[in-house]
């Protein structure tokens, strides 16, 4: 009977790690996918079993009393993680990277949405803490057992090196077709699609290796097992040319070529002139006078990018002041003829655009100001504003108009470091003024929008030219009147719309931004420049404050996850602007080339991941998790679904053209993370 004991509390605390994280993975899939039994259960599982052996044997290191302790601790803290993450995604629609972390205060400002995201995921996280129970009632028994022998230990570590190894041989076989799970698994981080294909602690395990060794070189054949070959000899050059191709297309022997080896596929990079926006870069000369292959290799890929040609809007706003707005939680159902007049009249006023997109990405607010700022992707796993602090950053407005004699400034009715804005926003080009650095508000939460205008454009009125740059918060979550001061501000004027609390309490926010323009074009009318101005207006994300079936109240239909759920809205007005629709998609990544060919700056079109919109360059919209959209096609990355636009045919948007396109992608991904990290436009402008 003791030997019967005595295995079974062997075995019980061998299985204890492996099956509770199994446990707590199955839970946390559930309560965030809503679904369990995919083929990442099954990758799931082969990886969590040696994770649970290797916290086992952590904990069979010491005696029974610090192996009890330590494992109650592991568990706590692997219990914690998962607890943390649900509310993150609950709260921001996407998940907690490590990087994260050093802003954990700037979060736990938010601990009211905090506190409602526990209330709404109240039984998931009881039933994560299930085996936090079952080790306090019965770990005494199970931790109580007679030492783990040497051998043993060997035994099992052996278990565990061959249940990592058979898992990662098995993601490695599985390398056909796009975002295939070994491109998942070393080439790219997409935390939605690596959280549901591997789990959470995996996807944080892989968190920490890529921000601390990097990526696996997607130069390293990653796009043969990703995608199909892309012929690179179409006229002047294609946005479609591999990582692999750019490489070879720098005229540098490869590390495994003859010193004499020679490449001749290169397309001419046209001359500056006034057909295309491009800048009088001798991509030759950088390349031959470059000693690091990456940049050596990055050349290569620019110089092949296709440029946007110059159009007829090319300059229309040239001399003119603008002002740029980045608007919390800004959505086109926050436009309402009656409740917002003064942002209905903009949107209808100037240019239309009826297929703008506003994807979300991994840093919520700071990453949708980074992609509308410098036309540049997020990386994954870090925040790309702040580092991009420490890089030359050519292109945003700040810095194009600064050079051209303009004042530049912008605001920030919150904290002026949030998000480190301290450090990006100087470095766009911008005298920085926010709550607590020169901006004096009212203290409440949400500040008011219209108060900050009131009390900035003294600054820059009546001191042309200029360009100033504001980011809002009147529309910030969540979305109620009992902890939303701009809600409660405005509730008289919602109360009698036919619609949720939540929804009301949104549009409520949205009027005091409403306000805020009105008094804006105010003063600019007032002073004689509203003609002069050219005003730009789109959101950071769509408001994830607002449940998918709060978003379907205001759309008037179940509103689609995918695609639909990101339709955002961009306001380019001036007044007496002549009104035109233009129904190309299109995203915020593709704001800053617009403006740029607008206000008529010299800006090279190959080095922006955008595209102007106004252009005749076939539009091609990116989201987070590698889905993409153009005016033929649509690939759903979550399901690997192929969509025709309506009226196309496969002739039309045949194999070849997905392939083109998701390389495209790939290399928007790819190239937008290397000019983060190797500070690539002070490489090419030698600054």
């Amino acid at each position: 009977m003791d030997k019967k004991i005595d295995r079974l509390q062997h075995y019980g605390s061998i299985l204890f790690f492996p099956i509770s994280i199994i446990y707590l993975e199955s839970v946390f899939k559930l309560a965030v996918f809503k679904e369990l039994f995919n083929i990442g259960f099954i990758y799931m599982v082969l990886f969590s079993i040696p994770a649970g052996i290797l916290l086992y044997l952590l904990c069979s290191l010491f005696n029974s009393r610090v192996n009890r302790i330590l494992s109650i601790f592991l568990t706590v803290f692997l219990t914690f993680v998962y607890i943390v993450q649900i509310v993150y995604y609950q709260i921001f629609s996407t998940f907690l990277a490590l990087f994260s972390l050093n802003g954990t205060n700037q979060v736990l400002q938010f601990w009211q949405e905090v506190l409602i995201a526990v209330k709404n995921n109240a039984g998931a996280i009881f039933l994560l803490l299930v085996p936090i129970l079952f080790l306090l009632i019965f770990g005494r028994i199970l931790f109580l057992a007679k030492k783990t022998t040497g051998k043993r230990k060997a035994f099992l570590a052996g278990g565990m090196i061959c249940f990592q190894v058979a898992a990662t041989i098995l993601v490695s076989m599985s390398n056909t077709g796009e975002l295939s799970t070994s491109f998942l698994y070393s080439k790219a981080v997409i935390p939605d699609l690596a959280v549901n294909r591997f789990g959470m602690l995996t996807t944080s395990r892989l968190d920490v290796k890529h921000l601390v060794f990097g990526f696996t070189s997607i130069d390293d054949g990653g796009e043969e097992e990703q995608m199909t070959a892309v012929d690179d000899n179409k006229g002047m050059g294609t946005p479609y040319q591999s990582a692999k191709q750019s490489q070879e297309s720098t005229g540098k022997p490869r590390l495994d070529e003859s010193k004499n080896s020679s490449n001749d596929k290169v397309n001419s990079t046209p001359e500056p002139s006034k057909e295309y926006n491009i800048m009088d870069i001798d991509f030759d000369k950088l390349i031959a006078g470059e000693s690091d292959s990456t940049i050596a290799s990055m050349h290569g890929y620019f110089k092949s990018v296709k440029p946007t040609k110059k159009n007829k809007y090319t300059g229309i706003f040239k001399g003119k002041n603008l002002i740029m707005i980045t608007a919390e939680g800004f959505s086109p159902y926050a436009v309402n003829k009656d409740l917002t007049p003064t942002l209905y009249k903009m949107s209808e006023e100037g240019f239309r655009f009826t297929e703008f997109y506003t994807p979300i990405w991994g840093v919520s607010t700071s990453d949708g100001e980074y992609v509308a700022c410098n036309s540049l992707i997020p990386k994954p796993g870090i925040w790309s504003f702040y580092v991009s602090g420490r890089n030359y950053m050519p292109f945003c407005m700040g810095n194009q108009l600064k050079k051209l004699g303009y004042g530049t400034r912008a605001y920030h009715d919150h904290s002026y470091t949030y998000y480190h804005r301290d450090v990006s926003h100087p470095n766009m080009g911008y005298a920085f003024k926010a709550v607590g650095n020169g901006l004096e508000m009212t203290k409440s939460w949400p500040e008011s929008d219209l108060e900050m205008i009131q009390k900035t454009t003294d600054d820059y009125i009546g001191k042309t030219p200029f360009h100033t740059y504001y980011m809002t918060v009147s529309g910030h979550l969540m979305y109620t009147f009992n902890g939303n001061a701009m809600a409660e501000k405005n509730r008289e004027l919602v109360k009698n719309l036919p619609y949720s609390r939540a929804v009301k309490a949104y549009l409520a926010c949205n009027i005091e931004f409403d306000r805020a323009m009105g008094e804006l074009i105010a003063r600019l009318e007032k002073s004689g420049l509203a003609e002069d101005t050219l005003i730009a207006i789109s959101p950071d994300h769509y408001p994830y404050g607002l449940t998918n079936s709060e978003i379907s109240e205001l759309a008037g239909h179940p509103v689609e996850t995918n695609f639909e759920l990101y339709k955002g809205i961009f306001i380019l007005w001036s007044k007496g602007i002549k009104s035109e629709e233009i129904n190309k998609p299109c995203a915020s990544l593709d704001i800053l080339p617009t403006i740029s060919n607008l206000m008529g700056v010299e800006y090279d079109s190959r080095l922006l991941m955008g595209r102007d919109i106004l252009s005749d360059e076939p539009p091609l919209v990116v989201f987070s998790n590698w889905s993409w959209l153009t005016d033929k096609a649509r690939y759903n990355s979550k399901n690997g679904k192929f969509i025709l636009a309506e009226g196309e045919t496969k002739e039309t948007a045949n194999k070849q053209y997905r392939a083109d396109i998701s390389q495209r992608v790939n290399n928007m991904f790819t190239y937008s993370a290397k000019i983060l990290d190797t500070n690539y436009y002070n490489k090419v402008f030698n600054k």
